[in-house]
């Protein structure tokens, strides 16, 4: 693929200055550097700073801070409009729920944690300009257990997408893929309101809160061979899952 445009937004200028030291390293183009939710709002909409010597450039992946001043929400509710090209990826101190389902609810593609090491930063990024979602693992893996457990719970059958209809079920694979709601649309050639009516009979057939619940729940069965985990093995995925994401990100692996 072709070099990817990136855009980091944080007030922190030493960790500003370390990521983009990552993204350089690892062949990336930095475009713009910003502080402020103003800042990533100019920036998603090719309006650099001053300090860049670059012609206007729209970044493919905003990396936002989710404190930044001015409110990541509200960077995100401007750079959200479909009319802006950028992805977002959302870098935050904690491993806040509520929050996560906040800003993917909001337009982010992506949520990871600071504490990251540079080779998972990059494989987010990339994993972003393709078109892909991206969670970090560590906080993937403790929301898919719970949805894993709940459903296991509420689920008498082995198969809980059994109850969804030929068009319930595309629409939640896409979901399931990250894709938002008016780009289900257009994939299926329906309205955006209709995709929302899907969306609500799917959550209440699978008996989860939301689409990250219901895309957590597709890689929990896509994980197991039988949906219905009793609780030993699906403990066991889980602190299998996170072992290994605590091998890859504690590596300071030199970036390509």
């Amino acid at each position: 693929m072709d070099k990817v445009r990136v855009a980091v937004v944080d007030d922190h200028p030493l960790f500003r200055q370390g990521v983009v030291h990552v993204l350089t390293c690892a062949g990336m183009e930095v475009v713009g550097e910003g502080a402020s939710a103003a800042d990533a709002i100019a920036l998603a909409q090719g309006r650099l700073p001053a300090v860049t010597t670059l012609d206007s450039i729209t970044p493919d992946v905003i990396m936002l801070d989710a404190n930044i001043p001015g409110g990541c929400v509200a960077a995100l509710r401007a750079i959200g409009d479909p009319r802006l090209v950028a992805r977002v990826l959302v870098l935050t101190m904690t491993g806040d729920e509520e929050q996560l389902r906040q800003v993917l609810a909001m337009g982010a593609r992506g949520y990871v944690l600071k504490g990251v090491g540079g080779h998972e930063l990059i494989a987010a990024v990339r994993a972003i300009a393709c078109g892909d979602g991206y969670i970090s693992p560590t906080l993937a893996a403790s929301m898919m257990a719970r949805t894993g457990a709940m459903a296991a719970v509420r689920s008498s059958r082995p198969d809980p997408l059994a109850d969804l209809t030929h068009r319930e079920s595309q629409v939640f694979t896409l979901v399931a893929q990250g894709l938002q709601n008016k780009e289900i649309g257009r994939r299926l050639d329906l309205a955006e309101k209709t995709v929302k009516h899907y969306l609500t009979k799917i959550f209440e057939k699978l008996q989860v809160r939301n689409r990250v619940e219901a895309a957590l729940l597709a890689k929990v069965m896509a994980d197991s061979t039988s949906f219905a985990l009793q609780p030993e093995r699906h403990r066991q995925l889980v602190d299998d899952r996170a072992g290994r994401v605590s091998n890859l990100t504690q590596r300071l692996m030199a970036v390509r």
